[in-house]
């Protein structure tokens, strides 16, 4: 008679147990960082916000004073909120676009706008469609994220995504900064200006250039 083999012969691992374990795979090496970040508008803007403007807000001077690259390599726009005051100006208009026109990547064309001529402020909150260019990510280009128009005294507030894969070289912000701290971060305004230049001034405790 043959004898009933043990229970315990041939027994496999228990689910999500390996005979001989090996660390994790490694999802994601990079980073990446969700921010919403405020600046005041020191004067009337009217103009188009690119991929590169978008980055050049978080930068870290480099080998001198006055150069910077961006600290992240890619971007992507959540939302774009503006509040702006009529008591400062005969009247406040606010718009955004997400009227970007490249190949395959194209905008939605719809115009955020509102408009105050008493004590309510306008207010605007344009958030990209999810397929449009502005709600993937990208690389810093002259390609425009969106186009913004806005009085004086404005407030805007940006929802971005940031990454960096540590792939490739990181690049030069487009203008170079007044002067600053080797190995610092420092902020600027969302158009892309140095500091003392820019028409936009982030909001909070921060180093800017």
């Amino acid at each position: 008679m043959m004898r009933k083999q043990s229970k315990r012969q041939g027994r496999r691992p228990a689910k999500g147990r390996q005979l001989i374990p090996h660390p994790p795979p490694i999802q994601d090496m990079g980073l990446r960082r969700e921010v919403r970040v405020r600046f005041a508008c020191t004067a009337a803007f009217s103009a188009d916000v690119t991929f590169q403007n978008l980055l050049d807000i978080i930068n870290v001077v480099t080998v001198s004073a006055v150069s910077a690259s961006d600290l992240f390599t890619a971007v992507k726009v959540k939302a774009v909120e503006v509040w702006a005051n009529a008591l400062a100006n005969a009247t406040a208009d606010i718009v955004v676009i997400f009227d970007s026109t490249v190949l395959g990547a194209q905008g939605d064309q719809k115009i955020h706008q509102d408009s105050s001529m008493g004590i309510e402020p306008a207010h605007v909150r344009a958030v990209p469609v999810r397929l449009s260019q502005a709600a993937q990510f990208q690389a810093s280009s002259a390609n425009k994220a969106f186009f913004l128009s806005c009085p004086q005294g404005a407030v805007v507030d940006l929802e971005l995504s940031y990454r960096n894969p540590f792939a490739g070289l990181s690049v030069a912000t487009q203008n170079a900064p007044a002067g600053g701290t080797g190995g610092a971060i420092y902020m600027r305004g969302l158009d892309g200006v140095a500091a003392a230049a820019s028409k936009f001034t982030p909001q909070g405790p921060l180093a800017i250039n």
